[in-house]
């Protein structure tokens, strides 16, 4: 499965470089999100994550209503195409320990996908493996 057969629906809450870290996380909470994309001029420059919030705002002890993204974010993502498959996707978060990728196509971003979506999506086609097995083998008669 395509990277955007999994986020073709997703409505994306994306953050600008000069927005506040407060106004960021309200909204990220808001929205049960662990990540945003930080934007200039329409451009993904950034990511923001629960993480980058522990380790260089609270950490720090630096002020969330004055500390804007661009102090605080990760810089330049790694991303991923709209055609990556999903098993590409979980090695590049499992080699660099994030979990949550920007999807982009022609260098505009499209989505941003978290491992919780793709683990989430690969659970749920196991269940439907698990029902179709578990249909089989009640269908098959006794030899």
């Amino acid at each position: 499965m395509r990277i955007f057969d999994l986020i073709k629906n997703q409505e994306i809450y994306q953050a600008e470089m000069g927005d506040t870290v407060l106004k960021t996380v309200r909204a990220m909470v808001e929205r049960n999100i662990g990540a945003v994309p930080v934007l200039h001029n329409g451009k993904l420059v950034g990511i923001f994550s629960e993480r980058d919030l522990m380790k260089r705002v609270v950490a720090e002890s630096r002020d969330s209503r004055s500390t804007c993204l661009a102090e605080v974010m990760t810089e330049n993502p790694l991303t991923v195409n709209m055609n990556e498959e999903l098993e590409g996707c979980m090695a590049l978060m499992r080699l660099h320990s994030f979990r949550h990728l920007p999807v982009c196509h022609e260098g505009h971003l499209i989505g941003i996908v978290s491992l919780r979506d793709i683990l989430l999506h690969d659970l749920s086609e196991k269940d439907d493996e698990v029902r179709m097995m578990r249909a089989y083998i009640n269908c098959v008669p006794d030899a």
